[in-house]
């Protein structure tokens, strides 16, 4: 079991899940308006140098309560459908009471619009790895699984009323889903209602 970095003293903690590779911009605005915010890494792959090496379906090594917050920048479209509720109950574990989750994810409504239009395989947005394409969405960066990333298929997917509807389901008593206008679906997800 790996433990948790140090606290230091007055700064507030996010669980960054699915981290990937260190990098500036790897963490959303919302994280450092006041540079209150410790970032602590957990991602699967052991070749990026995670502070914790796990699942983000078993995160046994992350205390019950022990982080302010949760950053999941497209993960739970890599699980299958059965595995989403451990995830987002894990998530939902290690959240401190007050904290909150922020997740994104594809958002499969928008995507769908496009494949109706049939336009599967045109690019719908440039993202640092490179164009998008609904296809990409439906089934994963299809450059990167090509160049042997297998953590990149695609497994499940989401609307924003099945993804408010799976974080109701484990325990978060307050959800707020947005869409934005690159296709994806961004969700605040509150450990407690007050």
């Amino acid at each position: 079991m790996t433990d948790l970095p140090a606290p230091i003293t007055g700064l507030r903690s996010v669980l960054h899940v699915g981290c990937g590779p260190t990098g500036p911009g790897w963490l959303p605005d919302a994280f450092f308006p006041d540079g209150e915010w410790r970032e602590i890494r957990l991602d699967i792959d052991p070749l990026v140098a995670p502070d914790i090496v796990a699942s983000i379906t078993d995160m046994a090594a992350v205390p019950d309560a022990s982080v302010d917050a949760v950053w999941s920048s497209h993960n739970l479209e890599h699980l299958f459908a059965h595995e989403v509720p451990a995830a987002l109950a894990e998530f939902r574990r290690v959240l401190r009471p007050g904290g909150f989750a922020l997740i994104t994810v594809p958002d499969l409504q928008a995507v769908a619009a496009r494949v109706a239009e049939d336009r599967l395989a045109e690019p719908a947005y440039l993202s640092p790895a490179g164009p998008v394409s609904p296809l990409d969405m439906l089934y994963g960066h299809g450059a990167q699984i090509a160049a042997g990333n297998p953590f990149m298929a695609h497994r499940t997917g989401f609307t924003a009323r099945t993804l408010e509807a799976a974080l109701a389901a484990v325990g978060f008593p307050l959800v707020r889903v947005v869409r934005d206008d690159r296709y994806a679906l961004w969700t605040t997800a509150y450990a407690s209602a007050g």
